[in-house]
């Protein structure tokens, strides 16, 4: 049991560690990890029927139907995680942005590769989810500055809130990063480091609504058009690709409301011409190492954890139909 807890724990540190970085999804973590499923159904399981669940059997049945076992030590390996990390990734993004995003890059197209191998019903017309993953990765940034239009401040934190952690549930989703394209990342990223207790009750609360809402509704795709919904999660994680290219040059952007630049839109360079371009040095072997890294990481994690995978998804589904 405690190296389960264990496993459990240091896969929300990796959770944690990747929702830190703009352009990465915790989500795609869990999905490599063996552990998406069994999140998203845990998750779901916070609600009315928790209530029912005490009143027939009180804590012991309540403990159960929420899974604790599973999801304390999670949350426990994201939230160390979120505090702990969060001032590596400032340093790493302003020192080496190179490097840091050419691990992530490997990693990320490695997971697309891990969530296709999953379906064993595959047909024609899956295509059309896939497509539509990769139009909704490429266009919800660009729709993410209207958030600031909100006007009121502690609304927009909630509003953020709820996208972001909806973002985490989705493989190639970055939470993180829609924060930024939101103009919320900085400051969301100071008030945890900084214990603002304020801004992370709103930020949380905001968390909270998105986290029982967004759960239900993929739990519910899960359950019913599972092949199609996992073509939608890899077409997501596609979509996701270009905003990890370590070698990009900012093209447009837009103030927020505090003065911070929001970017809009990128160009992507080879190495040669970012280093003539921009005059900073390409760190080409280093990247394509970190890069070969990441995937070489995902893939071992996803061969492992692939039985693992199957078992949670079968007894996802019993326990669905022991509910219904």
């Amino acid at each position: 049991m405690l190296k389960r807890h264990l496993g459990i724990f240091l896969r929300g540190a990796g959770m944690g560690a990747a929702d830190a970085v703009p352009g990465v999804s915790g989500g795609t973590i869990a999905f490599v990890t063996g552990i998406y499923e069994e999140l998203i159904h845990s998750i779901k399981q916070f609600g009315p029927s928790a209530f029912v669940a005490w009143r027939r059997g009180g804590l012991p049945l309540l403990a159960t139907h929420l899974n604790l076992t599973f999801v304390l030590p999670l949350l426990a390996g994201i939230a160390i995680s979120l505090v702990s990390v969060a001032h590596l990734v400032v340093w790493l993004m302003e020192d080496f942005p190179q490097l840091l995003d050419g691990f992530f890059f490997g990693l990320v197209a490695a997971s697309a590769l891990v969530v296709s191998r999953h379906p064993a019903d595959w047909r024609w017309w899956h295509l059309l989810p896939l497509a539509a993953g990769l139009l909704l990765a490429h266009g919800l940034p660009s729709l993410m500055p209207l958030v600031t239009q909100l006007g009121n401040p502690d609304l927009v934190l909630v509003v953020g809130g709820a996208i972001a952690i909806s973002a985490l549930l989705l493989p190639g989703v970055s939470g993180s990063f829609l924060l930024l394209t939101m103009g919320l990342y900085g400051t969301v990223m100071q008030g945890i480091r900084g214990f603002d207790l304020g801004l992370i009750g709103l930020f949380g609360a905001g968390c909270l609504i998105g986290l029982f809402g967004f759960s239900r509704l993929l739990s519910w795709l899960l359950r019913h058009y599972h092949t199609a919904t996992l073509q939608l999660l890899v077409g997501f994680i596609i979509g996701s690709l270009p905003v990890l290219w370590p070698w990009r040059e900012l093209v447009r952007y837009q103030l927020g409301p505090e003065g911070q630049m929001i970017p809009l839109d990128y160009r992507y360079l080879t190495p040669a011409d970012f280093a003539e371009l921009t005059g900073d040095p390409a760190r080409l072997p280093a990247v394509v190492a970190l890069m070969l890294a990441g995937a070489a990481l995902v893939l071992l994690i996803g061969r492992a954890n692939r039985p693992a995978t199957s078992r949670n998804r079968d007894g996802a589904d019993k326990e669905e139909g022991s509910n219904a």
